[in-house]
């Protein structure tokens, strides 16, 4: 199986981060993490997605708040699947981050989940490489039926209890 590659402009995005490594662990999905950031590492950072694909990356997500160019620079500089995620910060509750996020000019796609999304990010991820992968295809379907069952039962709590 390829890995998630992924990258956060700054280790203060490790707490948001941190929802996407466990939702992939819980997956059994292999993943990798950096902090390089676009406008302090740029050469680190376009080296990774230079090298992604050959180092078996199957899709990146990319985290960053503030400018939020990080999943742009990375988009540049691969054709794999980028996914960002504008993280929210003091300044405009993420929404600079977000709009430097989804943003982005035609022929250099970047995926773009919720402010602080971390969670769908990886679920995202997870859907892309599950198109070749049929057990991570079973276990999405899984987590989806678990996930309506819950629903399910709070709303028979609910209606039985009113």
């Amino acid at each position: 199986m390829k890995k998630v590659g992924i990258v956060m402009g700054s280790d203060s995005d490790l707490p948001i981060v941190k929802k996407a490594t466990d939702t992939l662990t819980a997956f059994g999905v292999p993943f990798e993490v950096h902090v390089y950031s676009a406008h302090r590492t740029p050469v680190e950072a376009r080296d990774f997605a230079l090298n992604a694909r050959a180092n078996d990356v199957g899709v990146i997500i990319a985290a960053a708040g503030m400018a939020a160019h990080l999943a742009g620079a990375i988009a540049a500089n691969t054709t794999l699947p980028v996914i960002g995620i504008p993280c929210k910060s003091t300044n405009l509750d993420g929404l600079d981050a977000l709009l430097s996020t989804v943003q982005m000019p035609t022929g250099i796609p970047v995926a773009t989940v919720a402010i602080n999304g971390a969670a769908n990010a990886a679920l995202l991820a997870i859907q892309i490489l599950a198109v070749e992968d049929k057990e991570l295809a079973k276990k999405l379907d899984d987590k989806r039926a678990s996930d309506a069952a819950k629903v399910l039962a709070k709303d028979a709590e609910i209606s039985k209890s009113l």
